[in-house]
């Protein structure tokens, strides 16, 4: 069974105008868009800025309306279930400055009838797996620096042991070394969780040492889809190959 299954998703937005502020027409922002995430597998998805990439990631959990299609998780259509979390790019704003680290990672198995300390206890665990220290729980987000804030964002996803996680560029704002050790802590927790990952990047150094499978978006559609040595290798499409034609290469 696939982990994840969208079928001819269709993600639209509605543009307003004239006196009145009505409907003048819809913005597509993903277009009939279909593929599926193997069990374990690391799915890649590639492309500018603005093709869509972070619209579908939300949409498959829920934060934007569907207009067409349809998304399977383990084998279950239309519900947004606890077995696929999202982690975005940005883990300063994703995380609540007004709440403790143990506040954050608690509240939603808290809000699921979970006790205290039972969740305190998950939270500890899911720290130590993500190498950030227990005395971690007592402090706030600005406390930490980017690369400490991913991973405790990792954590909380991980609160809810779900089975897929959908990555929003998420090493994209942290220094190059950082970037190493998050991709590196991602296929860890891949391999030892038996997760299956949707990671969106527009960085192709970065999507190489991670993925299995990659898919390549422009302006709402996926123009190409195949194993990364494939893909990056052997590009069949023209679009793809000026992406790769656009990656810095350091001459000696």
């Amino acid at each position: 069974m696939n982990a994840l299954e969208v079928e001819n998703l269709t993600v639209q937005f509605p543009i307003y105008g004239g006196i009145l502020k009505r409907v003048q027409r819809y913005f597509v922002a993903v277009n009939k868009v279909s593929f599926t995430l193997s069990k374990g597998e690391i799915l890649s998805v590639v492309g500018e800025s603005g093709c869509g990439k972070s619209t579908l990631a939300k949409a498959i959990v829920g934060l934007n309306p569907i207009a067409n299609g349809s998304i399977k998780i383990y084998g279950d259509k239309g519900k947004i279930s606890d077995k696929v979390q999202l982690i975005f790019q940005d883990p300063y704003s994703s995380l609540n400055p007004r709440q403790s680290i143990l506040e954050i990672l608690t509240t939603p198995l808290i809000a699921r009838g979970v006790s205290h300390g039972k969740a305190t206890q998950k939270a500890k665990e899911l720290l130590d797996r993500v190498s950030v220290p227990e005395k971690a729980l007592e402090k706030f987000p600005h406390e930490f620096s980017g690369g400490q804030r991913q991973r405790i964002c990792i954590a909380r996803a991980l609160m809810v042991s779900p089975k897929i996680l959908l990555c929003d560029e998420v090493t994209s704002a942290l220094d190059v070394s950082v970037q190493a050790q998050i991709l590196h802590l991602l296929n860890e927790l891949r391999n030892s969780l038996d997760l299956s990952i949707l990671f969106i990047s527009h960085d192709l150094q970065v999507v190489k040492v991670l993925s299995d499978q990659i898919l390549v978006m422009n302006s709402g559609s996926i123009v190409e889809r195949g194993s990364t040595q494939q893909v990056l290798n052997n590009p069949q499409q023209e679009y793809t190959q000026k992406l790769l034609s656009a990656v810095p290469k350091i001459k000696c």
